[in-house]
């Protein structure tokens, strides 16, 4: 285990080689924290780990983990405790989804998105809660937090996203029964929920949907680490960002 004499902060972020997810480790990083990168596949991991270290300085730990396999998460949550010792910030950026109608859903696109999307960050969250508990005692100021990347069609619906924006609805009500739960111990999470981010993920909506009307990862990643900055006494359940124009509720 590194020592964490320094003073300095960590964080881990799943689904932080590309999209939201890298863009979030980044900044994070850029903030001074060590980061435990984690996805699938292992030479996104290792370019993205490479890049963050090289741009920040920091201590990074690239972690090959395949959300969907519950043994993966037990190694990807024992190899930061191991390097680090130690978890401000559990960022939960991994997700997928399937663009289909109720009548038309594929039981493996169901299986899957319910898997990554929600089954993954409550499994993982399970554990990595003793560490989360333990920095937030350690560091009653600050305390730790978990952020999960929700969406804004698990707060208004979108047709054609029924299960996964079912998915990210129920990352809303985890996170806010994590924070009754934990919150006491130090221990809050927020579930952020933006609309369409312009990023590989959406480049399907191509000839339907002009990229500059969608939202950057930047506006993402500075929600988050705004919210690195709050007290352990600020609570903060959900976080909605709404792109620009006549439709405030919509994806």
């Amino acid at each position: 285990m590194i020592a964490t004499d320094n003073g300095r902060r960590v964080a881990l972020v799943t689904g932080g080689s590309r999209g939201i997810g890298l863009d979030i480790a980044r900044r994070l990083a850029g903030e001074g924290f060590a980061v435990t990168v984690a996805a699938r596949k292992e030479a996104g991991v290792a370019a993205a780990a490479g890049r963050i270290e090289a741009e920040a300085g920091v201590p990074v730990l690239g972690v090959a983990a395949d959300m969907a396999d519950e043994q993966a998460l037990g190694r990807l949550a024992a190899q930061h405790t191991e390097r680090f010792g130690r978890l401000d910030v559990l960022v939960l950026a991994a997700g997928l989804g399937a663009e289909e109608t109720v009548g038309a859903i594929r039981t493996k696109a169901y299986d899957l998105q319910m898997g990554i999307n929600l089954r993954a960050p409550v499994l993982l969250v399970r554990e990595l809660l003793p560490l989360l508990r333990e920095t937030a005692a350690a560091h009653p100021e600050r305390g730790s937090r978990v952020v999960a990347l929700s969406s804004i069609t698990g707060v208004a619906a979108e047709a054609g996203l029924s299960v996964y924006g079912a998915t990210k609805a129920a990352l809303l009500s985890f996170c806010e029964t994590l924070s009754l739960e934990e919150s006491g111990n130090g221990v809050n999470a927020t579930a952020v929920a933006p609309g369409y981010v312009d990023t590989d993920m959406t480049a399907h909506l191509d000839g339907r949907l002009e990229r500059k009307s969608m939202l950057g990862v930047s506006d993402v990643s500075e929600m988050v680490l705004g919210l690195t900055r709050l007290s352990a006494r600020a609570v903060v359940p959900s976080i909605v960002i709404s792109r620009a124009g006549s439709q405030l509720w919509r994806a």
